[in-house]
Formats: structure tokens, sequence, C-alpha cells
């Protein structure tokens, strides 16, 4: 019999280096450590641990709204955490969460929403918690709880486009490109009253995207908005937001992504990390801008209030 439920799939990003610097001894026992850790975690909220699997945890809840407010509880506690511990034992936690129909067999569960949730996981970055629509809705309001909108992307094994939201728990973000969950998933967009202007230049071809544009995919998928056919671009390889007045490049892919800004010497390598475009410069995509044969984009930002230095 299947029930509506909630799908909470959590991991530890990082935890491939963890072992090459640990060794596999110390590594795993500091793998376990936090595993058990998110595991009483979401139990303290109401949640299921159905199974840990490696550096990861699969759990369900009977409804989002409790899904959520753990996840958020979750990853506040470890950052807390994680200012407390040596460098080398650092480890971030990222999660995928899924609203659907699942089936309970002999204590293991089954459905969509357990692939959409690993799915979801694998493409988040470091601290981020990714949310399917269907989820964010019905979580309904949280307290201090935000949602940011990512937009519609491709999940594999789906055959549509899923709108996706993440979910912001650092209490401190400032929410002017966010919302709260107040108002339906349509009212969902940045309420920025500061616009800003990105254009881009590849190959010949120039493309400008304002605030309002974003969030902007870069990749090598057709439905990208910024389409790089090259086989060293990931299909969704990166996506540029615009946050606290500013645009944010945010690097999703397998092989990296490379920034360098008009006037330094010093390009900024980006590893499922982000960081703030501002001026003029230009992005390497897959590989690094030594290659001769870098796909490498142009970029000139005008128009944000973000300060530097």
């Amino acid at each position: 019999m299947s029930v509506l439920s909630t799908v909470v799939f959590a991991d530890i990003s990082g935890s491939t280096s963890l072992y090459e610097t640990l060794g596999n001894e110390r590594a795993t026992e500091a793998v376990t450590q936090v595993t058990q850790w998110i595991s009483d975690t979401i139990e303290a909220h109401a949640g299921r641990v159905v199974k840990k699997l490696g550096d990861g945890v699969l759990c369900v809840f009977g409804d989002a709204a409790s899904a959520v407010t753990a996840t958020t509880h979750m990853l506040r506690q470890h950052q807390a955490r994680l200012d407390r511990w040596p460098q080398p034992l650092r480890m971030d936690i990222r999660v995928g969460v899924a609203s659907g129909e699942v089936v309970d067999v002999d204590g293991d569960c089954y459905g969509d929403a357990v692939n959409v949730a690993s799915r979801l996981c694998e493409r988040a970055g470091p601290a981020e918690i990714w949310a399917t629509e269907t989820a964010v809705l019905l979580a309904g309001a949280a307290a201090d709880v935000w949602y940011r909108k990512l937009g519609l992307m491709e999940i594999r094994g789906k055959a549509e486009l899923q709108m996706l939201y993440q979910v912001e728990w650092r209490e401190n973000e400032e929410p002017d490109s966010l919302t709260m969950q107040a108002a339906l998933v349509s009212s969902f967009a940045p309420a920025d009253s500061i616009l800003g202007q990105i254009q881009f230049s590849w190959h010949g071809v120039d493309m400008s995207f304002t605030s309002s544009d974003a969030p902007v995919h870069v990749g090598r998928a057709t439905h990208a908005q910024l389409c790089i056919n090259d086989p060293r671009v990931s299909r969704l390889h990166a996506r540029i937001d615009w946050r606290n007045s500013g645009f944010v490049l945010t690097d999703m892919s397998s092989f990296g992504t490379w920034v360098r800004f008009d006037g330094s010497d010093s390009p900024v390598r980006l590893r499922r990390d982000a960081c703030i475009l501002h001026g003029t410069g230009q992005i390497a995509l897959g590989v690094p801008f030594t290659e001769s044969s870098a796909p490498v984009m142009n970029f000139q930002v005008s128009g944000t209030s973000v300060h530097l230095g």
C-alpha cells in the first residue's frame, strides 16, 4: 500500500577527500559518527531512518513540514559543530527532499519520491537543501525558513523538467531574493528592487540577462539558457542566481568551473562552490584556462550594488 510521504536523503559532501587525508580507519570512524548524528537528528524530529548507505542516510517523514524543519535544524546545528572541528575533519552535509507516494516493503521504501530525493541530494552543493515543488507546497509556512527558486531542471529518470527550490536555512541570510512560504508557489520570485544586468559572449554570440531572469543555467543541455555544446561541459554545469543585489555563479558540474576577473592573475576555481561575478572577466567550463582549447565565456556585469574589498 502506498502512502503520501516526504523522503529525505542526506549525505556527506567531500567524504572521498577525507579518506585521502585521514586514511581509511580514521575517515570511516568520522563518517560513521556524522551519519549516526544525522540519524539521531532525524528521529528526534519524528522522522524514520530507513537505512544508512555508506556516507548517506535515507529517511521518511509523514509530513513535509516536519521534513523541512528537521533538515534546516540539522544544517544549522551541523554548522555550529563545524566551527569547533579541526579543518581536516570538517564535512559538509547536503540534502534532497521530495514528496510523493511511497511503498513500504519489509522496512525499506520504494517510489518515485525516493529516487528524486536521491537525485536532488547528488545535485545539491555542500550545505544545501534542494526540494521539489510538491514538497515546498506541502510544507507550508515554517519558522525561519526561506525558499529560493532554482527554476526548471532536468532530473535523471524523469521525462519532464521539474521545478526545484533551495531551502535556505542560514538565519543571517538577507531575504531580498528569497520568499517565505506564505504565498502560492507561483509567487515565488525575487523581490529585489535593484536591477542588475549580466552579458555573456561565446563564439560570437552575445546574450544578456537581468536580475529578473535569474536563475540562469549554463550547460550542454538544450534547455539551458546558456547552451554550450562542448563535451567537457556538464549537462547542467553552473547556475547564476541574483542574491543580495549581485550575480552569484554556482558550479554544479563534474569537473569544475574557473573564473578569471580582468585585472587579476589568479583564477578562482569553483568545485561545487560559488562566487560573486563583478566587473568583466572570463569563465572556463570543465577545464582550466591553461588548456588552450578550453570552452571560455566572457562576461560583463553592470547595475549591481555589490561592494567588494
